[in-house]
């Protein structure tokens, strides 16, 4: 249960660095648990990474520019960005390596931005293999491959309602609830300034944005 006392109480107007409505909602559910006044739009904004990003690096790198350049816009007290991609996981001894889809969120206030991650999850082979090969647009590969093998499913372009994530888990976990779970995690820190200190967090001077 949340109160008013903490750090984000007075936050009044956020700024979401994308114009896709599932994750201006993801962002919109996320920071009204805190500021239930706040007023969240969005904006069109470059990650200033590949259009198919793999890897934590490339994933963690195009959501901190988002937000960096969603904040730069003015008139807000926080700036969002969020970004999918896939990451390899070499170890677990499978050949191919297991590819998940990971999302990353980050949150500035302008002199803190802190990262959250969501959960992750497998894309069907034919379509992951592909794409992080090709840098290809996954959400597309998967539309594709959905349309070819669901053909009873009249669901459109995934990435503009349930999402890909929301499809597999036959509705059950939505594309906006998949990435408010990463938001609320890059939340913890500016809702903790005295545990987690001001330098604790990561600039935006220094993330490279």
């Amino acid at each position: 249960m949340t109160t008013t006392a903490h750090a984000l109480a007075g936050v009044r107007r956020v700024r979401v660095g994308t114009t896709n409505g599932p994750k201006i909602t993801a962002a919109a559910d996320a920071i009204r648990a805190y500021a239930p006044r706040a007023h969240v739009d969005g904006a069109a904004v470059e990650s200033g990474v590949s259009d198919q990003p793999v890897g934590f690096a490339e994933i963690a790198r195009g959501a901190r520019n988002r937000a960096a350049r969603a904040f730069a816009l003015g008139g807000c007290d926080l700036g969002i960005g969020y970004e999918d991609g896939l990451v390899a996981l070499p170890d677990l001894g499978c050949d191919p390596p297991e590819l998940l889809n990971i999302g990353c969120a980050a949150v500035t206030d302008g002199e803190r931005t802190s990262l959250g991650l969501s959960s992750g999850f497998a894309y069907p082979p034919a379509c992951a293999a592909r794409s992080a090969s090709e840098r290809s647009p996954i959400g597309d590969l998967f539309d594709a491959l959905w349309a070819e093998r669901r053909a009873d499913d009249p669901a459109g372009p995934s990435g503009l309602g349930i999402g890909n994530i929301g499809k597999l888990s036959l509705g059950v976990l939505t594309r906006s609830e998949y990435a408010r779970h990463a938001i609320l995690c890059a939340l913890v820190r500016l809702l903790h300034p005295d545990l987690y200190g001001v330098g604790s967090a990561e600039s935006p001077a220094r993330s490279g944005a």
